[in-house]
Parts: structure tokens; C-alpha cells; sequence
């Protein structure tokens, strides 16, 4: 079977949702085809860190408000390194923010987007086996009950992070593997968590305290523990009373005790890129276009921007003009500073923070403390993180 819509969207996480609400709200016609049943995401508990940017994107489609009654804000973040001097904090009201950014579970973002989105739009439970962009229009084979379909589209847009597009005729991925892992859990502490969210960085990794909990006085933390697998997969295997003691050891006394911790999963890092994320009527967007290591949180807010981009750029452009060269060479040319400058951002930060050498965490600590003195370096990293600039 062989149908014609303008638009296609494959993936319905909150990348591609927010796609499809933008063209939905501008009464551009779509489909989207989920892997998922509908309403599976509403559970998944995982954090998402959204930045002030991504706040404003979810502001201009009109769910914000319903977001916000479940999101933890970040006020303050402190940066510091295990093991020697220097530290800095970055505070929204120093910056004119009602906040630096957000902490949000994955699950309660996809249900807001989801009631907002018209569904009968989407098609549930279809696995997308093959994507071929062409002229004059781009094809997506699916799985749907069984049975094998193809739609055509004058716009294809690939948003799913977890599909492999080695097989994409005309796009190369290239991938840095890091040779480390991400063990993420929830923690309780003894102390609150005042809206602080807290980097340290150590010389296995970065790891991250994310405040998790509306009330300023709650004591829970999302974690990201970075470093090299060996050492995860070690510090996975512990019993829960030595993995805390392990974590307090890393991380310090600025939270006080950690009492207790929820399910602990891990997955590796790498800096994966598509190059280049376009082919003909072809669009990949989030983090099927691009993966980075969390540290600083920027990937998904990447992704956010890419998906606002690409809307605006498709509701400004003629019926005739979808998909075409012209289009998405704009599209590329628009989306290729932030990817870069996020990657190389992210990348310098683990390069820079997570060694060992001899004077390094001298020249670390005098970078932190100069940073901490000076206003325009603060407001320039305010600036990357929540907007990509």
C-alpha cells in the first residue's frame, strides 16, 4: 500500500512531538509513526534536563504551563572539581532567567505533548524498516500488524534516537567512542536540594546532582555518574549501602549524606554526528542526528532547537519548496553552528576535566576560580547552555 502526505515524522518522543505540534497549531498536515503503543512513554521516569531555551520553545506551543506544575527548577549551578581548588556558581537571577533550566521526567513531557497532539495523526506500534530519501519525494517502509507499508512524502523527518541509519543512502555517520559509561539512578540526601544543581568533575568523569522534587526542601537528586566502564560496571555491582559510601567519597559533603538510591541503570558514551544530517526530502533531527555526552546537559536541548527550526522553516516555505534542496540546505546551513559549537563544548569539557595529569588540576582550578570572578565568561556559558549561542 502506497499513500501521499506532505509531511512524515518517524519517531514520537518529545523531539518529534514537538515537531508535529508546531505544524499542527500552523494547520500543517502530518503523520507520525511511533514504535511505541500509545501512552507507554507516560511511565518512564527517566530526567531530562531542559534548558531556559527549551522552556521558551515549549512556552510558544502553549504547554508550558501544564509542564511546569511537574518540572524541578535549576536556580543555581555549582561547578567544582574533585581533588583540588576552584569552583564556580552560575545563578539565574544573576542572568535574568527565572531559572537556569529544568528538571523534568521523560514521561511526564511525551504525556503533556501527547493530550496536545491531534493522534489521529499517528500511527501506534509501526516499526520503520527501511528510509530512502529520493526525488521527487522521500519513501519510509514500516511494519504496521504484520503487514509491510510505504508512504511517500515531499518531507521525510527522521527524529527517532534509537534507529541505526548506517543504511541511508547519502549519509555517514561518524562516532568517537568514549570507553565510558553513564550510570543515572535517583537519589535521596540528607540535606535539600534548593533548586542547586551540581558538576563535579573527577578525573574518571564528570558526574551530576540534578534537584528532582518540585519543594525547594525535598531531598531527591537525579544522578549521572561518568567514567571509564570498568569503573561503572564496578560501582553497578555494588550493594546499596557501599555504592552510597562510594558516591559520598566522590562526590563530597555539599548535599550531606546520600540515604538512599532508586534503580541503577548505565549505557555508554559517545559523540556520534551525521554528516550530513539531510538528503533529498530527507530531514534527521535530535538525537538520531546527533548524540553527546550529558555533561552539561546540551543534546537534548539540541534536538529541541532542531525540531523548532526545521517547523518554523516548513511553515515559511511554498507547498512546492517542501523538501527540496533549497530548503533543507537552509535547514543544514541553520542548524550547523549550534550542533558544532554543542559537540565541541561538550567534548572540550570532558577532555579538559576528566584526567589525571600532573598540573592539570592546578591550571582546572585556577579556570574555575577566574571563571567565578568574571561576569562576561559566566554570561557567555549562561548563553551556551540555555540557548545554544
Amino acid at each position: 500500500m502506497q499513500e501521499n502526505n506532505n509531511i512524515i515524522i518517524v519517531g514520537g518522543g518529545p523531539v518529534g512531538s514537538v515537531l508535529a505540534l508546531a505544524l499542527q497549531q500552523q494547520g500543517v498536515f502530518f503523520t507520525m509513526l511511533e514504535a511505541r503503543a500509545k501512552g507507554a512513554s507516560h511511565q518512564d521516569k527517566r530526567a531530562l534536563a531542559l534548558s531556559y531555551g527549551s522552556r521558551l520553545i515549549l512556552e510558544r506551543l502553549g504547554v508550558w504551563t501544564s509542564i511546569e506544575a511537574k518540572a524541578t527548577a535549576i536556580n543555581t549551578i555549582h561547578i567544582s572539581q574533585r581533588g583540588g581548588l576552584g569552583r564556580t556558581k552560575l545563578s539565574a537571577a544573576e542572568h535574568n532567567q527565572p531559572a537556569l533550566g529544568y528538571v523534568l521526567a521523560y514521561g511526564a513531557l511525551t504525556e503533556v505533548l501527547d493530550k496536545a497532539l491531534d493522534t489521529s495523526r499517528v500511527l501506534y506500534e509501526v516499526e520503520a524498516t527501511e528510509i530512502k530519501p529520493g526525488e521527487p519525494v522521500a519513501q519510509v517502509v514500516f511494519n504496521q500488524s504484520g503487514e509491510s507499508k510505504m508512504l511517500t512524502s515531499q518531507l521525510l523527518v527522521v527524529a527517532d534516537g534509537g534507529r541505526s541509519l548506517g543504511d541511508i543512502v547519502g549519509i555517514k555517520r561518524e562516532a568517537k567512542e568514549y570507553g565510558h559509561n553513564a550510570l543515572v539512578s535517583k537519589v535521596k540526601t540528607e540535606l535539600p536540594h534548593n533548586n542547586v544543581a551540581y558538576e563535579r568533575f573527577t578525573p574518571q568523569g564528570p558526574m551530576a546532582l540534578l534537584p528532582n522534587g518540585q519543594d525547594k526542601s525535598t531531598c531527591d537528586f537525579s544522578l549521572v555518574w561518568t567514567g571509564p566502564q570498568a569503573n561503572i560496571d564496578e560501582v553497578l555491582a555494588l550493594d546499596d549501602a557501599t555504592f552510597l559510601t562510594q558516591l559520598h567519597e566522590a562526590f563530597g559533603d555539599r548535599v550531606g549524606k546520600f540515604l538512599s538510591i532508586e534503580k541503577r541503570i548505565s549505557f555508554p558514551l559517545k559523540l556520534s554526528t551525521l554528516k550530513p544530517a539531510i538528503a533529498p526530502h530527507l530531514a534527521v533531527i535530535g538525537n538520531a542526528a546527533q548524540t553527546m555526552h550529558p555533561v552539561a546537559g546540551q543534546g537534548f536541548n539540541v534536538g529541541m532547537r532542531d525540531a523548532q527550526t526545521l517547523a518554523d522553516l516548513i511553515i515559511n516555505t511554498p507547498q512546492t519548496g517542501l523538501g527540496g534542496s533549497p530548503m533543507l540546505d537552509t535547514y543544514n546551513k541553520q542548524r550547523q553552528r549550534d550542533t558544532r559549537g554543542g559537540i565541541m563544548f561538550t567534548d572540550l569539557l570532558v577532555n579538559v576535566f576528566s584526567n589525571d595529569l600532573i598540573g592539570v588540576s592546578a591550571l582546572r582550578g585556577v579556570g574555575l576560580g577566574a571563571l567565578e570572578l568574571l561576569k562576561p565568561a559566566k554570561s557567555f556559558l549562561v548563553e551556551k547552555m540555555s540557548f545554544g549561542k
